[in-house]
């Protein structure tokens, strides 16, 4: 029998069908700005659609696609409550998983699940993506806002994503296509990008116990706004560096950190050898070293420690990769080398030697 009283309703449950459709409204403007010419129709529908015949000029396409998160990056937006950034790194995320095989990337939708719908912090977050998406030429599809009452705390909220993209078969990207001689050319990161937090935060919150507000002299900004740093987007670089250089395998360095991931498109008939003295790692990877008293492989375990992508290029395309990729915002160097297995260790790895200067 129903107990006398307030009537149950979706709202009295903690979901809000009004707040879900005014961060709707809130957040189109954004959505706008990050449209091609191949978007069918605009947000609201259950399905985005794109417009495919541009593949048509494809000898053989191949679709690429990926799906990701943030991590834990996102409770330190939410402990700032600063949320137009965080959309950012899951675009960034995204997009540079595609780019490594060739892939340009198409669209992408996103999925947000928040304990409660605050239609200003929604529409922050969006802003945030197609910012991220207008910057890499992708366009933001649709999505999903979903109210979890419960399960998330009313200032909580995840965020995930997943983007498309296509290449032509003759120009795909990977292992195949590495052999000795090639030249590791490594891009710097913005930072610590979207990866490693739990390590981090372990590190500044639970042992050296800094607070998000503490000015950082290495940093010369608080401690929030270093953590906060978005992560840098390479993908309409590296698309041209695919484009008019020799290359033949990129990897995005993510969760794993540098050597896990370069191994990834590392054949067994190679070894690559990374020489961490090319380059300095910015201030946040040394503190979180130093104040967590982290051994190194731990660190490039954890951490992109300064890289964020690397191309293996020809040998006689490298200084024109460096180059290119200057010319276009990126900070990039000759970090390594690929020899013959056995030359720098067992076919299919990759060694760092040397200490960061």
């Amino acid at each position: 029998m129903p107990t006398s009283g307030t009537r149950t309703s979706y709202a009295s449950a903690g979901v809000s069908i009004e707040e879900g459709d005014r961060a709707v409204e809130l957040m189109k403007e954004w959505v706008e700005k990050a449209r091609r010419p191949e978007v069918v129709g605009g947000i609201g529908g259950f399905a985005g659609l794109f417009d495919a015949t541009a593949l048509k000029a494809y000898d053989r396409p191949l679709l690429a696609t990926s799906a990701d998160g943030v991590g834990t990056k996102v409770q330190i937006a939410q402990r700032m409550d600063k949320h137009d950034t965080i959309g950012f790194d899951l675009v960034g995320m995204l997009v540079d998983d595609l780019v490594v095989c060739g892939a340009e990337p198409l669209f992408m939708t996103d999925y947000i699940a928040t304990g409660k719908v605050v239609p200003e912090r929604i529409a922050d977050i969006v802003k945030g993506i197609a910012q991220a998406c207008a910057e890499s030429g992708t366009a933001l599809l649709g999505g999903e806002t979903a109210e979890h009452p419960g399960l998330l705390g009313v200032d909580e909220y995840d965020i995930a994503g997943s983007t498309t993209g296509v290449v032509e078969a003759d120009a795909l990207l990977g292992a195949e296509l590495v052999r000795p001689g090639d030249v590791v050319v490594a891009m710097a990161s913005s930072g610590l990008h979207s990866n490693g937090y739990s390590l981090v935060r372990h590190v500044f919150f639970d042992k050296a116990g800094w607070s998000l507000d503490r000015e950082v002299p290495e940093f010369g900004r608080t401690l929030g706004e270093e953590l906060l740093t978005p992560t840098r987007l390479y993908t309409l670089p590296c698309l041209a560096l695919a484009r008019e250089v020799e290359v033949h395998a990129m990897s995005h360095i993510t969760g794993g950190g540098l050597a896990a991931n370069l191994e990834r498109v590392v054949p067994s008939t190679v070894s690559v050898r990374v020489d961490r003295s090319t380059w300095s790692p910015q201030p946040v990877f040394g503190l979180v070293g130093a104040l967590g008293d982290v051994a190194q492989a731990d660190l490039d375990l954890a951490l992109n420690m300064g890289v964020g992508m690397v191309a293996l290029v020809a040998p006689d395309a490298a200084d024109a990769a460096i180059r290119l990729l200057a010319e276009r915002g990126i900070d990039a160097w000759i970090a390594g080398d690929v020899a013959d297995a056995g030359v720098h260790g067992e076919g299919g790895t990759v060694t760092l030697t040397g200490a960061h200067g």
